[in-house]
């Protein structure tokens, strides 16, 4: 489904390099630099504005904007679950449209939003604008959707697993579970409640370290006691259809 060759990493730059996470030192620059909480206002409630079925744009910003994806059947009597999927440091593409169709056939709405940049501010120095962005997006979709307050999950792949992760434990209150695909690090300003949480890692990743999520994220969740699942996939950077299918079904059921 998506593949991320050592050619395409070359257009990552910095961004792809501070995504290692080398002994968790990253990860303390990134936790001392933070400049804001990563904290969300945004909450769901009963929709005031109607809702499209389908793919649309958000319409929150010009160029760097994000998609709605509105499952069939859905109608406001009926909260749905509702997953943020965080692109990773190549941006987002016809991939993540792909995305929203699984999500959309497990009866799930989904937001697909793009970062303010190329890839997520937490890498840049701490958190600012794209908490900013996701917390109109939480609002704008709040306000069209109705959605199931039990299962709402952030997730994310790559530079986006690692933002998914950072911002959705401090954030547990708000999301019940948070999904990473394939992580580099994990810099929680603060934590909040006591999300679900699930990770996936492909054994020969190019990328960002398979080792690195199996010996220091997860045991670190588990330490700060999380409930974690992981699953460790063959092959390289990329995200497997299957897995995400899985993971979805593991938030709604």
């Amino acid at each position: 489904m998506e593949s991320i060759t050592r050619r395409r990493f070359l257009g990552w730059g910095a961004a792809g390099a501070a995504m290692a996470w080398a002994g968790g030192s990253l990860a303390s620059r990134l936790w001392a630099a933070d400049g804001g909480t990563a904290r969300f206002k945004a909450r769901p409630g009963k929709p005031t504005k109607p809702a499209k079925i389908g793919l649309h744009e958000l319409g929150l910003a010009k160029g760097k904007d994000g998609v709605l994806s509105v499952p069939p059947g859905y109608t406001p009597g009926k909260p749905v679950p509702l997953i943020f999927m965080l692109h990773g440091a190549l941006g987002r593409y016809d991939t993540y449209n792909e995305i929203c169709k699984i999500a959309a056939q497990e009866g799930i709405a989904m937001v697909t939003p793009d970062a303010r940049n190329q890839t997520w501010d937490l890498i840049r120095g701490g958190f600012g604008p794209d908490i900013e962005f996701l917390e109109r997006a939480l609002a704008y979709t709040f306000d069209h959707v109705a959605i199931d307050p039990r299962r709402i999950g952030l997730a994310g792949f790559s530079d986006g697993a690692s933002y998914a992760l950072s911002v959705g434990l401090a954030n547990g209150d708000l999301f019940s579970h948070v999904m990473a695909f394939s992580p580099g690090f994990m810099a929680p300003p603060s934590r909040t409640g006591k999300p679900k949480i699930f990770v996936s890692h492909g054994k020969q990743d190019e990328i960002l370290s398979f080792a690195g999520t199996r010996d220091r994220i997860l045991p670190q969740l588990r330490s700060w006691g999380y409930e974690a699942t992981f699953r460790e996939l063959p092959g390289g950077h990329r995200l497997d259809p299957d897995v995400i299918r899985e993971a979805f079904r593991w938030m709604i059921k």
